[in-house]
């Protein structure tokens, strides 16, 4: 029974995540179809559906009797030609209208020519009869399923995109697996979280049931899928808190464990609630989360960066990685310096921080102890790893603010985005290697031996790179496809599944089947609670925006200094408490347009705000990457780590060192670029 419900979840997800993969794949497909068609059968676009014979034959009437014996008479009276011309027009000049004899001639040439096209026409008929052979009819219907499905998908992806993040948020439910500063502990904790999540959700009922009597069509429809999903989870909820969890403790160990334990998508959902409802204004909440659907797009990559995530997790790449360098035997130091720069490239092609780490971190956590690296060391640099790369090309994350801000474009983000990283990479070696012992030598182990093992390592992963390298050529060959931000969402799931069944070949996985499974299970549950988090943190974007907090704000400032210096701080507030999908959104609506005002460089703006995100997903309260990394090394580690060292550098070491780093680029990145305004 377990497995079957394990099922009736997986199957869904796994049917909406192909078909978003397939539709992204499917207009490139079609249009190389359409190509192929033509010059497979000439006039393949005459030919892509069934013709009627034409009935277009024209019957040409000889003259009348009347009109022949009219035109016969050379002397026929002036008002009987202008009657059978013009009718009874007598004020006509009849030095300007042509005779009745080029009417005439004029209506038979006329006519002559229609029956000329139609015979061509039944030519043209006749010929492309003879060439709808079963070949063409069954190439044909591949062309037209494809292109039918591609346009099924534009006009419901709205609908794919709600399914997805209801999927997904019922596994996370049903799991337990939503974000939160600590998971519940004891019986407490464990009914408070499930009780306000109902509520969270209950809120959100009442705000789209409200904005429904506004729809209709389509939007409708997505009101009514909305509703019955969110009432689902509701009795999820209420199921999970009436039966509790009989393997916890019933008493919490402090008074702030339960509220440590409260998901932060229910806290951002019933604070939205609150305010929304008190104002009178119940349609808030529904109102915000449209903003999502409006970008379905781009929030279905970030579910399909998610798989890619847990897609890569299943494959044994990683580790093949790792061996590259582990017969080296590098310093702690050093191998964290190696581990968290080059984690930056999959960082950038997984979308997101957070993907990164819920896909790696746990190898990465694992590697670095075993190589000597204290566990603060190791969780810092684990949650690290997910965030130098947010700032390269192709991360989705600049695409959002690209497709939000007409003043910038992801080829100036990128440009400068990739000078970040260097900057934040020389930073983050300088204070990694500060910390390096020196008598632990940087290399452990004999060059020539190192090589030795370098080199075999190098020979297992050249098969998946060849396939890679494959897959890349016949989409730029093929389909004229390049990995870009905008394709790589698309290309990359195809190229993780062929690498799973090459390692499936190989016998490095046992089941190909049941890896696909794992992962896109896997994937249900953080597609889940990343996708509510960003939901209400657009919603709470909604409620700053309602309150009109920003007018707090002042909108002029009396220098560029200072205005840089007030956002730098309002960033780093909002990159600490919020989800940055949906802090983008808020920003661009109020705190971008102050800092263009006050003459802020929009890409310089832009830039600063992604270094603040960065420093925010690694500053509590939230820190998100800190809670990621929590949940996959285990809250054990992470209690046994906050035990290390004796001052508080060493105790805190995992916090401090990544702030101190990108809190350094934060501040160049921001002021030093004034000096050339």
């Amino acid at each position: 029974m377990k497995d079957l419900f394990r099922w009736l979840l997986i199957l869904p997800l796994s049917i909406f995540l192909f078909a978003a993969l397939f539709y992204g794949n499917g207009e490139k497909i079609h249009a190389r179809l359409l190509v192929l068609g033509e010059s497979l059968f000439t006039g393949y676009f005459a030919l892509q559906s069934d013709q009627k014979a034409p009935d277009c034959d024209i019957k040409i009437d000889p003259p009348s009797d009347q009109n022949q014996g009219a035109l016969e008479k050379p002397n026929a009276p002036k008002d009987e030609l202008d009657d059978l011309i013009d009718g009874d027009d007598s004020q006509t000049d009849q030095k300007n209208q042509p005779s009745a004899q080029a009417l005439e001639k004029a209506r038979q040439q006329a006519l002559a020519a229609a029956q000329q096209l139609c015979d061509e026409k039944k030519a043209q008929y006749i010929a492309n009869q003879t060439k709808i052979t079963p070949t063409l009819k069954a190439f044909r219907s591949i062309e037209k399923g494809v292109g039918y499905f591609v346009s099924w998908m534009v006009d419901h992806f709205k609908h794919i995109l709600v399914l997805i993040m209801l999927l997904g948020t019922l596994t996370a439910s049903l799991k337990g697996h939503h974000i939160a500063l600590r998971n519940p502990e004891d019986q407490v904790s464990f009914r408070l979280s499930e009780g306000l999540q109902m509520i969270a959700f209950l809120f959100v009922i009442a705000s789209m049931y409200a904005y429904r009597g506004q729809l209709v069509g389509e939007e409708l429809w997505l009101n009514m899928v909305w509703l019955g999903g969110l009432a689902i989870l509701v009795l999820t909820h209420l199921f999970r808190l009436i039966i509790g969890d009989s393997a916890l403790p019933q008493s919490p160990k402090s008074w702030i464990h339960p509220l440590l334990s409260i998901p932060l998508y229910a806290n951002m959902s019933i604070i939205a609630g609150v305010f929304f409802f008190k104002i009178g204004h119940h349609k808030g909440i529904a109102i915000e989360m449209t903003k999502l659907t409006e970008h379905a797009i781009l929030y279905v990559h970030v579910a399909l960066y998610v798989w890619i995530g847990m897609l890569l997790k299943q494959s044994p790449l990683n580790i093949r990685l790792f061996d590259l360098i582990k017969p080296w035997k590098l310093a702690p130091a050093i191998l964290t310096i190696v581990v968290v720069i080059v984690a930056a490239i999959p960082t950038a092609y997984s979308g997101a921080s957070g993907i990164f780490v819920i896909a790696v971190g746990g190898l990465i956590y694992q590697e670095l102890v075993k190589a000597g690296a204290s566990r603060q060391m190791a969780l810092g640099a684990t949650a690290m790893s997910g965030s130098m790369g947010v700032v390269l090309n192709p991360c989705l994350l600049v695409v959002i603010i690209a497709s939000l801000n007409k003043h910038v474009t992801t080829d100036e983000l990128y440009g400068w985005g990739f000078k970040v990283f260097l900057l934040t990479a020389l930073l983050f070696i300088l204070v990694t290697f500060s910390k390096h012992d020196r008598k632990i030598p940087l290399i452990g182990e004999e060059k020539s031996i190192a090589w030795q093992g370098t080199k075999v390592a190098i020979k297992a992963i050249v098969p998946f790179l060849v396939l890679t390298l494959i897959v890349v050529l016949s989409y730029a060959l093929i389909l004229n496809s390049y990995i870009d931000e905008h394709s790589a969402p698309m290309i990359l799931p195809v190229i993780l599944l062929l690498l799973l069944s090459l390692s499936h070949f190989k016998k490095d996985i046992p089941s190909l089947g049941h890896s696909i499974r794992e992962a896109t299970e896997e994937s249900g549950t953080h597609i889940g609670a990343l996708l509510m988090l960003m939901t209400f943190s657009v919603c709470i974007g909604g409620v700053i925006e309602r309150a009109e907090l920003m007018s707090l704000f002042p909108s002029v400032f009396s220098s560029t200094w200072l205005t840089m210096s007030a956002l730098v701080v309002v960033l780093i507030f909002i990159g600490m408490v919020m989800d940055p999908y949906g802090a983008v959104i808020l920003v661009s609506a109020t705190i971008a347009q102050i800092a263009y005002q006050n003459n802020i460089n929009p890409i310089h703006f832009w830039v600063t705000v992604m270094v603040a995100f960065e420093l925010g997903y690694l500053t509590p309260p939230v820190a998100l990457n800190h809670l990621l990394t929590r949940q996959v090394v285990g809250g054990t580690e992470v209690d046994l780590a906050d035990l290390e060292g004796k001052d508080f550098w060493a105790q805190n070491e995992r916090i401090i060192s990544p702030v101190i780093v990108m809190g350094l680029s934060l501040l160049i990145v921001a002021f030093v670029p004034l000096f050339f305004y």
